[in-house]
């Protein structure tokens, strides 16, 4: 299945290099595997990302990029959306996720980037999502992105785990497999698990019997100029 409809030879030289990656890791891909993939010579690959790096940079920005067309379309909704078809409509997206499950895996500053840019995209969307009232406003709008981000992205990286536990393939799953877990996970963030009482307590005294006034981190600061 092609990843994207663009058939140029940069375009299936990036599509090729994330299905290899997906499926056999970072490290033990080499540009020949990925050129030969995609029925161009080592030198073309070369010529269009600079070497294996860029082109992952590459790979991840796409990846980025999609996830955000297919958020945006979701929020853009609003309360007219079916989950079920909006699983149905993401078509080729989904090997995608495999390529998150491989790349999320590997500590390196590739990662770390990704995350970044898939964090600030949902707090973009969120807004928008909130705007449409699909999703209560919140006072701390970062710190919420950051953790349903982390929430979502771990569950791709244990997505052997959601498959041997609740029979839903995370990363090639169909439409209907998916919706369990969406149905799942808005059960959880639509009803809540907290009991209001508690969770009123709790927000009285976010430092236990410490002592300590909790406070929210700092964002990370930008780059110097």
């Amino acid at each position: 299945m092609a990843i994207s409809e663009d058939r140029t030879a940069k375009s299936r030289v990036r599509d090729a290099a994330i299905v290899r990656f997906a499926n056999h890791g970072i490290g033990p891909t080499n540009i020949k595997d990925i050129a030969a993939d995609a029925g161009v010579s080592s030198a073309l690959v070369i010529h269009h990302f600079g070497s294996k790096d860029g082109l992952r940079d590459e790979c991840d920005k796409y990846v980025a990029a999609r996830i955000r067309e297919r958020k945006i379309a979701a929020m853009e909704a609003g309360t007219s959306l079916d989950p079920l078809e909006a699983f149905r409509a993401q078509g080729d997206i989904q090997p995608l996720f495999r390529y998150l499950a491989r790349t999320l895996a590997d500590n390196s500053p590739h990662v770390a980037a990704l995350v970044d840019e898939l964090v600030e995209d949902a707090i973009a969307y969120s807004q928008t999502g909130i705007d449409n009232g699909m999703l209560t406003p919140t006072d701390n709008p970062r710190e919420r992105a950051i953790v349903l981000t982390l929430w979502s992205l771990g569950s791709i990286v244990l997505h052997d785990h959601a498959k041997r536990l609740m029979g839903v393939d995370l990363v090639d799953g169909t439409p209907e497999q998916l919706t369990t877990w969406a149905l799942a996970g808005a059960d959880i963030l639509g009803r809540g698990v907290i009991d209001p009482d508690f969770y009123a307590k709790y927000l009285a005294h976010p430092s236990g019997d410490s002592g300590v006034e909790a406070t929210r981190p700092d964002p990370p600061a930008g780059p110097s100029t």
